[in-house]
């Protein structure tokens, strides 16, 4: 059947003035596809031309579209028909506004594709676990036997590729706040795993960061469905909000319908009767934390799928890289890489799994994240900690804050690089401890992205003699 919502799109953009912001993973794709449709296209990006990817550069000038680049590149953003624009740029940006007041559409790879799929779309979002949550959910439907996709912000770009999904495919995405913050399509099924402080470096503020969040289910109407995290007050107030069907998941409550995690067990919930799904013992993953995605995943795939491929497949499921991810042990030491606890409740959930002392490492790029929930934690969990990075004082003086009477130490090391900080804590950790990377900051300020970090952290934990 002829996708007729994308042909609208197609036959709209044919020769207009496209505007494509930011040469990220999702948007190179989307430049084949917009020469295709013999669009006009300026491509922008705020970093220098000798700082993008060669062949992506040589592509663009090929195709004979515009590059304007440098920190000024969206002072020449004028007189657009279509504007996309990457997840970093937010729709707050005063160069989109004017646009916008202009009469330009304003959008993203990403709405495009809620906007023109013809298939289910369930979308996953919150703070934490989001990654987590959206790949077990895919791998549980997958091993159902349905054909689907995964992508969103999990950097694997669908748009350009929808022209050939069929009516009963199921596309996943993990949705990040700066793509859902202006959406105005909500998927057919939606999760919020927990709502935290986080990216206030980007949104204005905390209220800002929550509305772009609520976007994924308010759009939903009364045949929607949202799973929410009863735990967390203020998922749980948005169950008053949505239209369509809510479903609780908990890891604190005994619902009465919903899913749990209660005294080593997951169990579904049903009008007060509780059915045993499986034992936290049979699961791979660790921590409680990982037990509420469980839950939130079991939630989202109850209406599609039957409880044995729901179990079978959290059995098998070995979690994600760079999420509690097991590297080596060494003289009785256990290394493991959660370059992903790129905030303090993530690096908290962290810490929580954890039965053995552990010596902590942390810190990175300053989110203007507050420190002080992360200092109890430390010192209930931690024998030591080595920090590195723009977030180490902050770490560190929320620590020092917390500690109590006048003889009270605990052992703070500062480094420079992650491979200083690797062999510090190699001399440190006694045998039978846990080392933990955890930076409760974002990696920006010495690397690319959470997974370069946790790379190589990996890649020094093993060159450990």
């Amino acid at each position: 059947m002829e996708n007729l919502k994308l042909k609208a799109f197609e036959n709209n953009a044919k020769g207009k003035r496209v505007a494509v912001i930011g040469l990220g993973v999702s948007n190179i794709p989307l430049i084949d596809y917009l020469y295709n449709l013999m669009a006009r296209v300026t491509v922008f990006d705020e970093r220098e031309e000798e700082k993008l990817d060669k062949d992506v550069v040589q592509k663009i000038k090929g195709y004979g579209f515009e590059l304007v680049t440098g920190k000024n590149a969206l002072h020449f953003l004028r007189g657009f028909n279509i504007i996309f624009r990457s997840p970093s740029c937010l729709p707050t940006t005063l160069q989109l506004v004017s646009e916008q007041k202009r009469g330009a559409i304003i959008t993203s790879e990403i709405e495009m594709l809620m906007n023109t799929c013809p298939c289910k779309i369930i979308g996953v979002t919150g703070s934490d676990g989001k990654t987590t949550t959206t790949t077990l959910i895919y791998e549980i439907l997958k091993k159902a036997g349905y054909n689907c996709h995964l992508g969103g912000n999990l950097g694997i770009p669908l748009f350009t590729k929808v022209k050939n999904f069929k009516e009963d495919d199921i596309v996943i995405l993990e949705l990040s706040s700066f793509q859902l913050m202006d959406m105005e399509v909500s998927p057919d099924i939606s999760v919020i795993t927990n709502i935290s402080p986080n990216h206030l470096d980007k949104h204005k503020s905390y209220e800002e960061y929550i509305e772009a969040k609520k976007n994924i289910f308010a759009f939903q109407g009364e045949e929607g469905k949202v799973v929410l995290n009863y735990d967390n007050d203020i998922t749980r107030e948005c169950g008053k909000e949505a239209e369509g069907k809510v479903v609780f998941f908990s890891s604190k409550a005994k619902l009465q319908d919903g899913v749990i995690y209660d005294n080593g067990y997951i169990k579904k919930c049903k009008d007060g009767i509780r059915e045993h799904m499986l034992q936290a013992k049979d699961i791979h993953l660790r921590g409680i934390h990982n037990y509420e995605n469980i839950c939130a995943a079991i939630a989202a795939t109850s209406d599609l799928v039957d409880t044995r491929t729901q179990v079978e497949t959290i059995k098998e499921f070995k979690g994600v890289e760079h999420r509690l991810e097991f590297v080596r042990e060494l003289d009785g030491v256990k290394w493991y890489n959660d370059s992903i606890g790129t905030s303090p409740s993530r690096t908290i959930a962290g810490l929580n799994s954890f039965d053995e002392k552990i010596v902590l490492i942390a810190g990175g790029y300053d989110k203007n994240l507050d420190y002080t929930p992360l200092a109890k934690p430390i010192l209930e969990k931690a024998s030591k900690i080595v920090l590195m990075g723009k977030t180490a004082r902050k770490i560190s003086d929320a620590i020092m804050k917390e500690i109590k009477g006048p003889f009270d130490v605990f052992p703070m090391y500062k480094c420079n690089t992650l491979e200083q900080a690797v062999q510090r804590a190699r001399n440190i950790a006694e045998p039978g401890e846990i080392v933990l990377f955890s930076p409760a900051s974002a990696s920006f300020d010495m690397f690319k992205n959470f997974a370069e970090r946790g790379e190589k952290f990996k890649e020094c934990v093993r060159n450990l003699k």
